[in-house]
């Protein structure tokens, strides 16, 4: 029996045996199984994420190709409009040339009339000079006989008949040559205008250096000046402006040559003294605030005046350099207003010439546009606004013009002349500008000093501001065809020797009084 236990535990041992081999099969083939499909899930997966970088990976190829064919483009785009730009300075260089040529042209064939008038007058006069000295022998030879004189007196007294009657054939001759500019008037309108309108040149700018700020007590002097000096010491370096203070009552005085700079003192100490807080930081933070509303002041300043005149397209540089102008004066004259006014002038003569009133308008406003940086930038005020202009966009015409003022560079435009006329004009009107009584007699005395020199002027008056002078001269010693011959030589002197804000007008006077008694 025991063995026969034994033999079926050997069986069942071996049955169990099997039965966990086969077992172990089954479970290893069942993880073989779910390992080959994580296997194949896991390859799944890696591919689609391989094709979402694929195809991300083209996209950005195609983003890098898109963004380097636009820049390919731009360059193209820039390079092309360079070259247009070129071809149009190059175009309008050509024109200029063109027309300069055929201004030339002209020139040559005026001069070459000129040159053929010369040489028909001067053969003219040589054979009036012939017939004169035969004349003239005949005579002498009539005189010497008549009258027994000699060849001296005989001499001076032909001389002097003469001389009368070439001076009235002179006389003669400047009338009708007036009188052919008259007729000619038409076609040399253009630069006859603008040659004689220019004689109004004026130059020389005075500007204010102080401001005064009034105080309502003297007390108020010491808050200003501080502890130690601290708070005028801290003002004068937050603004740059030196802060006077004397013995005047209720008076400090702001010194210093920018007028802007100055403004934003006079404002800010203004601000400080009606707050009451002066100290250092009191005084950064208002003036900091005072420079923001001052920069949109002049910015709003700049505005209004272009638009006014109607002018657009101005880069805003120009506009904010323009309302700077507002704060300069010369002689006392606000430059700004100053500049509207010539921009008006200018387009009314403009329009009567036939020109562009707006390009005419620009000049003007501009004109003087150099003066707001004269203070920073070295060089007079016209090179200054020349550059500026061209730096900022304007036409050549503009800033050539502004640069040709009181012959700074060459003009290439009727529009410069227009443009020192114009300036001139604002400048000479009575009350426009304030100038020092020495000066208004030095240039009266001078004046009358070239009148009095002239032989057969008995006294000569400048009367109206300089603006007239009357000659009185001796009636023997002048007829009216020497009397017109004097006037116009006293007139061409004073132009070249006397600087004067607009014209003077020259009037000889020649009088002959009759006196007699009846008894």
């Amino acid at each position: 029996m025991d063995e026969m236990f034994a033999g079926q535990g050997v069986i069942l041992g071996f049955g169990f045996v099997i039965l966990g081999f086969f077992f172990h099969a089954y479970i290893s083939k069942t993880n073989a199984i779910a390992a080959s499909k994580q296997s194949k899930a896991i390859l799944a997966e890696a591919q689609r994420e391989a094709e979402v970088l694929r195809r991300e990976a083209k996209v950005q190829a195609k983003d890098a190709v898109l963004r380097a064919r636009e820049k390919s483009e731009q360059a193209n785009s820039a390079q092309r409009k360079d070259i247009l730009d070129l071809e149009k300075r190059i175009v309008e260089r050509e024109k200029n040339l063109s027309s300069k040529l055929e201004m030339l042209s002209n020139k040559e064939l005026q001069l070459t009339g000129r040159l053929t008038e010369v040489h028909d007058q001067k053969d003219e006069l040589k054979e009036r000079q012939n017939k004169l000295d035969t004349l003239i022998l005949e005579e002498t030879k009539c005189v010497e006989t008549a009258a027994n004189l000699s060849k001296e007196e005989a001499r001076k007294s032909i001389m002097n008949r003469m001389e009368d009657e070439l001076k009235a054939e002179s006389g003669g001759l400047i009338r009708n040559i007036q009188k052919e500019a008259k007729l000619d008037a038409e076609k040399q309108a253009r630069e006859i205008l603008s040659i004689a309108i220019q004689r109004y040149a004026a130059d020389t700018v005075c500007d204010l250096t102080t401001s005064s700020v009034s105080l309502e007590s003297d007390e108020v002097k010491g808050r200003i000046i501080g502890r130690e000096g601290r708070n005028i010491k801290s003002f004068e370096a937050v603004t740059g402006v030196n802060i006077l203070i004397d013995e005047t009552p209720e008076v400090v005085v702001l010194s210093c040559f920018d007028p802007i700079r100055r403004e934003v003192a006079r404002i800010a100490l203004g601000q400080l003294i009606e707050d009451g807080r002066i100290h250092p930081a009191r005084i950064e933070e208002t003036v900091e605030k005072v420079r923001e509303e001052l920069d949109n002041n002049i910015r709003h300043a700049g505005e209004e005046a272009l638009f006014g005149l109607g002018i657009t397209g101005v880069a805003p540089e120009l506009v904010q350099i323009l309302g700077k102008l507002k704060f300069r004066t010369s002689y006392k004259q606000n430059v700004l207003d100053h500049s509207i006014e010539a921009a008006h002038l200018i387009a009314i003569m403009a329009a009567e010439l036939g020109l562009d009133t707006k390009i005419a308008k620009r000049c003007g406003i501009f004109h003087d546009i150099g003066k707001a940086l004269s203070h920073e930038v070295e060089g007079g005020h016209a090179e200054i606004g020349a550059n500026l202009l061209r730096k900022y966009g304007e036409e050549r015409i503009i800033y050539n013009a502004v640069g040709s003022q009181h012959e700074g560079v060459e003009r290439e435009s009727v529009y410069g002349l227009l443009c020192d006329a114009a300036d001139a004009m604002t400048a000479a009107r009575p009350g426009a500008r304030m100038e020092t009584t020495d000066l208004y007699i030095q240039r009266l005395k001078k004046i009358e000093e070239i009148c009095n020199q002239y032989a057969g002027v008995k006294s000569s008056y400048a009367v109206q501001a300089g603006r007239e002078v009357r000659i009185m001269v001796s009636p023997e010693k002048f007829n009216d065809h020497g009397s017109l011959l004097l006037a116009r030589n006293i007139a061409k002197q004073i132009g070249k020797e006397v600087k004067i804000p607009g014209v003077v007008r020259v009037t000889v006077i020649r009088e002959t009084r009759c006196v007699e008694y009846a008894k």
